[in-house]
């Protein structure tokens, strides 16, 4: 992941700003800026498991679907604005600042990095592994956040220092995954939802469901198996675009893969839950393995499934 450009941030963009913010007033999405209090709105979501995806302190698509969500499981509704009775529900979620420092440690620089992913799957098949591009990018992944918000909120950080503190999103702490009953996919509004043996809804996220060369299946399969950095296996029958191959080649694990760290495989050939090398495209960009999911989600839904766990797959109308 690269930043082109400094993103343009709302005043109050530290950790304090952030801890302290209250609820986003007036219709939403505001401004495309970073907003501490859209920050702390998206760190109370994920932290809730109703993931607003990459943390980036804008209220975009993927953090409208969690709210929407998050307040439809609490018998309110989110309608462009958030009320005081919404607010109060998220803060009551979890506890805790949504802002803290961390102490950048020795794994988190080490490497190696690549120089750069190649934008062509063939390319990568040369590599020894699909590793970060830099300590920057491995930070903002591990706290769940766009570069550009971990950027802004630490001026002038280069990040490749051991021992530096730096003000990161306070998700880490979040408790065990409870097991899952049950997986729902939405192919219309692009979600993943989990459920427990009594039908409560545990985890949502946002989703990329299918493409156009190989589309989302439809009724219910079942977990199989999951694999944890996972080898990437191209198949030329599916003729991705951008592919060029005529035969089949592997891409070794890393979290820059094409399906990124963590791989639930579904019982239809070829289907699986999936992470991903780029957290910002979650429900933008088509997937090259049935249904992304940001690494740390993917993650997050591998520790609660099992071999057996049925995945259904819905149509809902919007």
């Amino acid at each position: 992941m690269l930043v082109s450009a400094a993103p343009t941030v709302a005043a109050g963009l530290d950790a304090a700003g952030i801890n302290d913010a209250a609820a986003p007033t007036g219709k939403l999405p505001g401004r495309p800026q970073i907003s501490a209090s859209i920050a702390k709105l998206e760190i109370l979501l994920d932290r809730a498991h109703f993931s607003p995806g990459e943390i980036d302190g804008k209220l975009g698509e993927n953090a409208q679907k969690a709210l929407t969500a998050f307040a439809a499981a609490n018998g309110l509704s989110f309608d462009k604005a958030v009320t005081a009775e919404l607010w109060s529900r998220l803060a009551a979620a979890s506890e805790g600042p949504a802002v803290v420092n961390y102490t950048i440690a020795d794994a988190d620089v080490k490497g190696p990095f690549l120089a750069k992913v190649p934008a062509k799957m063939e390319r990568m098949q040369d590599l020894p592994a699909l590793n970060y591009t830099s300590a920057r990018e491995a930070l903002a992944e591990k706290f769940h956040m766009s570069e550009a918000l971990l950027q802004a909120l630490n001026p002038g950080q280069k990040f490749d220092k051991a021992g530096a503190s730096i003000a990161v999103a306070n998700v880490l702490d979040t408790g065990a995954s409870t097991p899952v009953a049950r997986v729902e996919v939405d192919k219309t509004r692009q979600t993943l939802s989990t459920f427990d043996t009594a039908g409560k809804l545990t985890a949502f996220y946002p989703a990329t469901v299918g493409s156009t060369e190989k589309p989302t299946p439809s009724g219910t399969l079942k977990v199989t198996a999951v694999n944890k950095n996972p080898t990437y296996r191209y198949n030329p029958k599916y003729k991705f675009k951008g592919v060029k191959s005529t035969k089949p080649f592997t891409i070794k694990p890393g979290p820059n893969n094409p399906v990124g760290s963590v791989w639930i495989n579904l019982s239809a050939e070829g289907y699986g839950i999936h992470g991903t090398p780029d957290p910002g495209k979650v429900s933008k960009a088509a997937s090259h393995g049935c249904i992304r999911l940001t690494n740390w989600d993917a993650q997050h839904v591998a520790a609660g499934v099992a071999k057996g766990t049925p995945v259904t797959f819905v149509e809902s109308t919007q």
